[in-house]
């Protein structure tokens, strides 16, 4: 089985941080979403990962690098602007061949991992299984329709009227026979070549597609109370795994802490400083910052950034080398130089 990653959105919805870096690489207890997304692969054996790319391209790459991190060898294909999930799978068919892939989101959380997903594709041979949760409004989602046992008899994108509450999550299982299916269809109405409508083309032609269930956790990183959720619950299950203290307080190597107090989760980046605040919970601080006279709860604080003099810091995403400091500058914009801050 191969993978097919796909991380060439814009992230519109998290401006202005994603002005100057991919929505996949904003950190979530201190790594990149991408590289979650690329551990949740590890298990199922894939050795050959695609990563579909747009503009932010060699900033991934670079971050990335060629796989070997992740056991996995990494082709990166370019996608000139985002023409729909279905467009990145023609445009990695030379990648994909005729092999089985499971196609993933890279700007998704899914907290415990797709194993399971692929066990279940492997059991039941089907030309499509998806991974679906229930949701509260499903007019947000594509929307899947099941029978008795499982199987998929109908597919909606983003439907007005719902009639089933089961969401498709951003991972899917293919047999070859997906790219007759997207070599078929058309552009939707808002112009792009949709998943949904290629596997609904599947369908009709009685092949045979199933579903199943997930109850975990998951969130799609496109917005910013999302990254914060899932930055919160990273950094419990960080500090649970690595046995840490009854306070859930993380220092990486080279990191100092004084006259402060750190209410966990909380995660300090290597060769950080932090002195005479306040922080915690649920907020992590990347690599190389400096946090003085602050005060910082349910925060993403990214390498670089620097923070003197900020109190009830609350909710917020602060971009690579950010400056916020004492003055009269609006905590929500950051520094004069660059708004590299973003606030739910």
């Amino acid at each position: 089985m191969k993978a097919l990653v796909l991380a060439g959105g814009l992230g519109t919805r998290l401006r202005p941080v994603t002005h100057t870096m991919p929505k996949q690489l904003i950190p979530l207890a201190n790594r990149p979403v991408l590289e979650h997304v690329l551990d949740d692969l590890r298990p199922l054996g894939v050795r050959e990962i695609g990563v579909v790319v747009g503009d932010w391209g060699p900033d991934i790459a670079a971050r990335v690098g060629d796989g070997s991190r992740f056991g996995a060898r990494i082709t990166y294909i370019p996608q000139e602007r985002p023409l729909g999930l279905a467009h990145c799978v023609s445009i990695a068919r030379p990648f994909l061949g005729d092999d089985d892939f499971v196609m993933y989101l890279g700007d998704n959380l899914i907290q415990d991992g797709v194993t399971a997903m692929a066990e279940q594709f492997a059991a039941r041979r089907s030309d499509a299984h998806l991974a679906v949760a229930r949701v509260a409004d499903p007019r947000s989602f594509g929307v899947a329709e099941l029978d008795a046992h499982a199987e998929v008899v109908r597919l909606v994108e983003k439907p007005r009227h719902p009639r089933s509450d089961l969401a498709l999550i951003g991972v899917y299982f293919f047999s070859a026979a997906i790219h007759r299916a997207v070599a078929a269809i058309t552009p939707s109405a808002r112009g792009e070549l949709e998943i949904t409508d290629a596997v609904q083309w599947l369908l009709d032609r009685g092949a045979r597609v199933t579903a199943g269930e997930y109850t975990g956790y998951w969130r799609d990183t496109g917005r910013i109370e999302d990254l914060l959720d899932c930055n919160r619950r990273l950094l419990d299950a960080l500090a649970a795994d690595r046995g840490g203290p009854a306070d859930r307080v993380l220092l990486a190597p080279g990191a100092t802490t004084a006259r402060s107090t750190l209410t966990g989760p909380v995660l300090i980046g290597a060769g950080s400083v932090v002195e005479n605040c306040r922080i915690g919970p649920g907020t992590s601080i990347g690599e190389g910052c400096v946090v003085r006279d602050s005060t910082l709860e349910n925060c993403i604080v990214m390498d670089g950034a620097r923070v003197v003099g900020r109190h009830g810091l609350r909710d917020a995403l602060l971009g690579p080398a950010t400056a916020l400091g004492t003055g009269p500058h609006d905590a929500r914009l950051g520094a004069p130089a660059g708004p590299l801050e973003v606030t739910a």
